[in-house]
């Protein structure tokens, strides 16, 4: 499984997503990475890195989870995630059609973390919880780091990466399936949740690249692989197939809904703000309405592909 490192009673994992490190911890004796996290195998850390984690997350089992006020509910698709504070620190409780799977119990800068999963979960359940903790805290910890979690499906083409956005329903993943098959030489790099960092080259100028990451939606598509972005793509369902070009305020509101983070929390929010800006002002961004068909991925294709 690639462990690095063994303490006397855990076992510790490093991964690698987007070029930020995190580590994830479990007790020995429990087959936890081998059921839970396999789709983090081709992230595993090489052993070369020897800076900061972005994070580090403890998995432990808990007969029950401490009470905490709530702040925020999400419910999505059956999926629920409530927000809260315990004791000053930020709390993320997982449910699956209303089942707790699992409480997350963060340091306030993010950094150090403890995921309670109840004893004898399932590991279908642990596999949620687990998920939700690691996506959760990347999304909030690299928010500083020129670093957005999207919700989107991102195929790759000569190179470089398209980035399909839109609401739950829109048709992101049938979009970039209509290009794996019409548009030739199109790949899938990640169907629900890729990672998009904008970095400097050696010559001090903002380049933006587009990384696959261990999670993925529906689709297993857990491909370690970065790109240049060609470009973001927001879809929403016509009658008829039109794509424009976005700029400025529109391209920004274009983009915010599609990235996660803490946005009431101010510093988490002022990272995220600087990035979609960023991104507003230097990428491509355009706005496609269109049917779920071959047309529309050729028209795509015609109108972002420089």
């Amino acid at each position: 499984m690639g462990f690095v490192q063994q303490k006397t009673d855990l076992h510790l994992c490093r991964y690698k997503v987007a070029g930020h490190v995190i580590e994830v911890s479990q007790k020995i004796g429990e087959n936890f990475f081998a059921e839970c996290m396999d789709n983090y195998i081709p992230f595993v850390e090489d052993g070369s890195e020897t800076g900061e984690c972005l994070f580090s997350l403890a998995v432990e089992y808990s007969e029950s989870f401490p009470e905490y006020t709530e702040e925020l509910r999400q419910d999505e698709e059956g999926q629920q995630i409530i927000c809260g504070s315990l004791q000053e620190k930020p709390v993320f409780d997982f449910r699956l059609q209303n089942k707790e799977t699992g409480m997350l119990v963060c340091s306030k800068d993010y950094k150090v973390a403890t995921l309670l999963v109840p004893v004898g979960c399932s590991p279908s359940l642990t596999k949620f919880a687990v998920n939700n903790a690691v996506m959760v805290l990347y999304a909030i910890a690299s928010a500083p780091y020129n670093t957005a979690l999207f919700h989107a499906a991102v195929v790759t083409y000569k190179g470089k990466g398209y980035v399909f956005l839109g609401k739950s329903g829109t048709g992101k993943s049938t979009h970039a399936r209509l290009w794996l098959k019409y548009n030739e030489g199109s790949e899938l790099l990640n169907d629900d949740n890729p990672v998009v960092r904008i970095e400097n080259d050696k010559n001090g100028e903002s380049l933006v690249r587009v990384y696959g990451s261990p999670w993925s939606g529906k689709t297993p598509c857990y491909k370690n692989e970065v790109c240049y972005l060609g470009a973001f793509v927001l879809l929403s369902q016509a009658p008829h197939n039109k794509i424009e070009r976005l700029r400025g305020v529109s391209a920004y509101a274009a983009l915010v809904p599609s990235i996660s983070g803490k946005r009431w929390e101010s510093a988490v929010a002022d990272g995220l703000h600087k990035t979609e800006n960023a991104l507003a002002m230097n990428a491509p961004v355009w706005h496609l309405e269109c049917l779920p068909d071959q047309e529309a991925a050729q028209l795509c294709k015609a109108s972002v592909v420089l």
